[in-house]
């Protein structure tokens, strides 16, 4: 079924979130130190896309951040704290539903759920269990600069499902989708343990299924490292490091991931940003891509809405969809705070170039959205 997320409900969406930026926090506090939180987002876009021949422009969900709704949970136990969170997507046309031919949307989902997670955290450290981020989940995506909000190491947020157009002017079957990726984790129903910071050191280990799907019996696992620290002159330090194995029920071969990301933010607000990553297919006749991702930025409190970031980016993709195939994306934007309602405004372009021997042409998008949280 074909839908559209009209521009008079993305104008309503802002609306509402400035009318209702001096709601007071959604938060209920006990009498023994727990609480209650409801919180959530909205982040419409304005999204054209040029497959080099036509241009398709819509009003979407950005799926860099999906609008959702969340409800956390916290109350001490001994010296140990428990935690519930469950967070859903509102099933909002998504811009990774969208193509050539329109934006299909059902509507909400039961994958559209994103958490429904129970864990226990305490010195020794955090045993979780439900739907929730596996281990690997953000290690290609570790970003400390601002303009993160808009330019990070996934570039198909906002036209994935579109297809590359032949310069004969035919549609291929390939999509961006197909051209790259950056083998980032995802959340599973499953059983993980953090362990407790040691120097700013963590590690995690988690094992998982796809509780959502019906049509997705595989087991998944994975391991990871982080470091985060902030060095003596102000300078921050982020990292991470993971391992992940998606274990096919049908016996087919497993999918191995190794992906890294790392970023440093400087006290003068420059910020370099930096991932890559490699897949293992033992399925025969399927190709192991790598890839890897650049990104200069930098930011400061320049107006008096609130900070400004802006960044420039590159990623580097071989052997996706084919062996020998080539992917090239480059982006920039720019981000803006505004403190009075809560609101992160964003200006996008990303282009993207994928050769496998066939002529095609550049797609380009530019995204113009903002992101409301309360």
């Amino acid at each position: 079924m074909n839908s559209y997320f009209k521009p008079t409900s993305a104008a309503a969406i802002v609306v509402t979130a400035t009318a209702t930026s001096a709601i007071a926090e959604l938060k209920y506090e006990n009498n023994s130190g727990g609480y209650v939180e409801l919180y959530g987002q909205f982040n419409p876009a304005l999204i054209s896309v040029d497959d080099g021949q036509e241009t398709e422009t819509r009003v979407l969900d950005n799926d860099l951040s999906n609008s959702r709704v969340g409800l956390r949970l916290m109350q001490p136990f001994g010296t140990n704290e428990f935690t519930f969170r469950f967070e859903t997507g509102l099933g909002l046309p998504g811009s990774a539903s969208a193509d050539q031919f329109g934006t299909n949307s059902d509507g909400w989902s039961r994958e559209d759920i994103r958490h429904v997670d129970f864990a226990l955290k305490g010195g020794w450290g955090k045993f979780s269990a439900g739907q929730g981020s596996m281990a690997s989940d953000g290690a290609a995506e570790v970003d400390l600069t601002y303009v993160g909000t808009a330019l990070y190491s996934f570039t198909n947020d906002e036209n994935s499902s579109f297809f590359y157009r032949g310069t004969d002017g035919v549609l291929s079957d390939i999509t961006i989708g197909d051209s790259s990726s950056n083998f980032d984790g995802s959340r599973r129903g499953r059983i993980r343990y953090d362990t407790p910071d040691f120097n700013g050191f963590l590690a995690a280990i988690a094992y998982g299924q796809n509780i959502l799907s019906s049509s997705d019996d595989d087991d998944y696992y994975d391991i990871s490292l982080g470091y985060q620290s902030t060095f003596a002159g102000g300078a921050e330090f982020k990292a991470a490091l993971a391992y992940a194995v998606r274990s096919r029920d049908d016996n087919s071969g497993d999918r191995k991931d190794t992906i890294g990301s790392a970023s440093v933010l400087l006290p003068s607000g420059l910020g370099v940003t930096f991932a890559a990553g490699t897949r293992d297919e033992d399925e025969a006749g399927v190709s192991d891509p790598s890839f890897w991702y650049g990104k200069l930025s930098y930011e400061g409190d320049w107006i008096a809405w609130g900070k400004t970031g802006v960044g420039i980016d590159y990623y580097d993709g071989s052997d996706f969809e084919t062996d020998g195939s080539s992917t090239q994306a480059w982006g920039i934007a720019v981000v803006q705070r505004i403190d009075s309602i809560n609101t992160d405004a964003y200006l996008k372009y990303r282009n993207h170039d994928f050769d496998d021997g066939t002529s095609f042409d550049k797609n380009a998008a530019w995204v113009l959205g903002a992101r409301w949280r309360f």
